[in-house]
């Protein structure tokens, strides 16, 4: 029989109305973002964020610099808002410019801010199993599976890409809840062998149809967290007749990304109550 579809639309529908409910408990939340250059997809998906965290209920400052700035203004600006006491949460959008160094200015982030979890902090406290700001993507891929109640302790979890802000933030919290995890990637010799033992497959490569319905295990829960601009339109990084083969399938599109924006909105509100007092703890 076909899969089940994971519908990340209406989860991540749900979520928005509950972090709504929240802000207007909370009083005035403040969402800080920078923008440098004019990168068209960067620039959708700022506005996106802007206008989810607006139905929200979320105040939002929208900071964006040309592609000629330099990396200590940059930094400098980071700081600025570091030092704001108005602003929650921080978001620098990636890419950022090639003579900008990405690490240096993620380093440069409040930790408390990092409403992206990429800050090595928050990085190290999800590897020592202390999950604070975690990468939206992977927190909204461990929500999916929960609301579809797919069994990840003791099960056999696969995940193909090994980035920083999803491949191995996904691997961190599926060991966390007792999974057994394999990391998969471009060096990996047979890929195939590998994912036809997945229990649970989340797939980030970023390539389309990278895992083909025979290298998935029947009955297995698939994650797609790949969006790929084609010919043909939108297409995942799993073909999409592995729909005939597992249990569970996300669409793409209508998947992961609806959770993205919805679970940085979560991370948001973390950010908010962090600095009221509150426990930084994420929902994984």
């Amino acid at each position: 029989m076909p899969a089940t579809i994971m519908d990340g639309r209406a989860l991540a529908a749900r979520i928005r109305a509950e972090v709504a409910d929240e802000v207007r408990g909370l009083g005035e939340i403040t969402l800080a973002t920078v923008l440098v250059g004019d990168d068209p997809a960067s620039e959708i998906y700022i506005r996106r964020k802007h206008e989810a965290a607006v139905e929200a209920g979320i105040r939002t400052v929208d900071i964006k610099q040309p592609a000629t700035v330099d990396e200590q203004t940059v930094l400098e600006l980071v700081e600025a808002v570091n030092a704001d006491e108005s602003v929650d949460a921080l978001l620098v959008q990636l890419p950022l410019p090639a003579h900008v160094d990405e690490d240096r200015v993620i380093h440069s982030i409040d930790p408390a801010k990092d409403v992206d979890g990429f800050h090595p902090e928050n990085a190290g406290e999800l590897y020592l199993g202390r999950p604070r700001l975690v990468p939206a993507t992977a927190v909204g891929v461990l929500a999916l599976l929960d609301e579809y109640d797919v069994e990840l302790d003791g099960a056999r979890a696969v995940v193909v890409g090994r980035s920083p802000i999803v491949g191995k933030p996904v691997a961190q919290l599926l060991i966390r809840r007792n999974a057994t995890v394999t990391v998969c990637h471009t060096h990996t010799r047979d890929l195939g062998r590998e994912t036809r033992e997945a229990d649970v497959l989340v797939v980030a490569a970023g390539r389309p149809a990278v895992v083909t319905a025979e290298m998935v295990k029947p009955g297995a829960a698939v994650v797609d967290v790949g969006i790929n601009r084609t010919a043909s339109g939108l297409v995942g990084d799993v073909d999409r007749e592995a729909a005939e083969v597992a249990a569970l399938v996300t669409p793409v599109p209508g998947g992961v990304g609806p959770m993205t924006i919805a679970c940085l909105l979560q991370n948001t509100l973390l950010c908010a109550r962090f600095r009221r007092g509150g426990a930084l703890l994420p929902a994984p």
